[in-house]
């Protein structure tokens, strides 16, 4: 499957014009999407990867569309963690939210490219040196030790030295000129601040693509399966984004749940030679962990919120001191 070229070309061709009837069809005019909206292109983009899903059953077998199905929720499930890092990004440089769309989707576009990069040296990297499956298992299961024992930390934008060292090099405007990456003023060419924004969302995707590919390779080598379910996760991750913005700060266990699904296939790449777990078993674990991760975040929040009504409702309704004394 990885040696036929057309199946590398339909999909790419597939995925770009997706992407332009999205920019030039529905994003033609700069805006913020409602929730409603956002819901419905989260619900097609996860169609059209279950739908992509069918035809690789179809053409390959049930074998290559569980490994596809299992690395699309990998995928999935770590790309929430992005989400958060993209609210604090647009929050810091208070992007508008009409041109917070326009941002992701060039850098989402340009994430394809580099992960499809990173894909292909990952895959020459395995097929010569066997013992890289050892290395990246290694990686990622020291990365859940240290994602489950580490504690929250306010992350400071302002003092990210990539910021600094652009900022000190190019010419960029102090406001906002529309949805427009460049600028012209007096002659000279300037970048606007939503360039600096879509620079940081394009390095913080390359930074957690080295935690999610290693991953993915622990499901399966195939670079067409790696690469395709990779694709399919973060064409979705854009709408996600809008539909949990406000409230992923309340999924209080996803970073315990990221961190056993990465400390799993990291032990089931360093026990590959010794015991194979069948991707049967891995879709279940990871489909267990998220589902369970995703129950008890909604019930803290609603313990939370019961707790909050007491309080405010005793606040707003002292009870009555009764005297004692005889």
């Amino acid at each position: 499957m990885a040696a036929n070229l057309w199946f590398w070309i339909a999909f790419n061709a597939g995925v770009l014009c997706m992407l332009a009837i999205d920019l030039f069809g529905f994003q033609r005019r700069a805006h913020a999407p409602s929730t409603k909206e956002a819901i419905a292109w989260t619900a097609a983009w996860v169609v059209i990867s279950l739908g992509f899903n069918a035809l690789i059953w179809l053409w390959e077998g049930h074998a290559k569309a569980l490994e596809f199905l299992t690395g699309y929720l990998v995928e999935y499930s770590l790309s929430i963690d992005n989400i958060l890092v993209f609210v604090l990004v647009f929050s810091y440089f208070a992007v508008p939210s009409a041109y917070q769309h326009r941002v992701l989707f060039w850098g989402i576009l340009s994430a394809v490219i580099f992960r499809g990069v990173m894909i292909g040296v990952g895959v020459a990297f395995v097929e010569n040196f066997h013992w890289a499956l050892y290395l990246f298992g290694g990686f990622l299961f020291f990365t859940s030790i240290k994602m489950f024992f580490s504690r929250k930390k306010a992350v400071e934008i302002a003092r990210n030295p990539l910021i600094r060292l652009l900022r000190r090099l190019l010419p960029v405007t102090d406001t906002y000129h529309g949805e427009r990456f460049t600028v012209r003023c007096d002659g000279k060419r300037f970048l606007t601040p939503l360039t600096l924004v879509l620079i940081m969302i394009e390095v913080t995707d390359v930074l957690f693509a080295v935690d999610s590919i290693p991953a993915i390779f622990g499901i399966t080598r195939d670079p067409f399966i790696v690469y395709t379910s990779n694709v399919c996760a973060i064409l979705g991750v854009r709408s996600l984004y809008f539909v949990l913005a406000g409230v992923v700060h309340k999924f209080v266990y996803l970073k315990s749940a990221v961190a056993i699904i990465l400390s799993f296939i990291g032990a089931k790449m360093l026990l590959a030679d010794v015991y194979h777990i069948p991707t049967t078993v891995s879709l279940g674990v990871i489909g267990l962990v998220s589902l369970v991760a995703i129950g008890l975040s909604l019930l803290v929040n609603r313990q939370r919120l019961a707790i909050s009504a007491r309080s405010t409702q005793t606040d707003r309704y002292p009870l009555p001191v009764t005297n004692f004394r005889q």
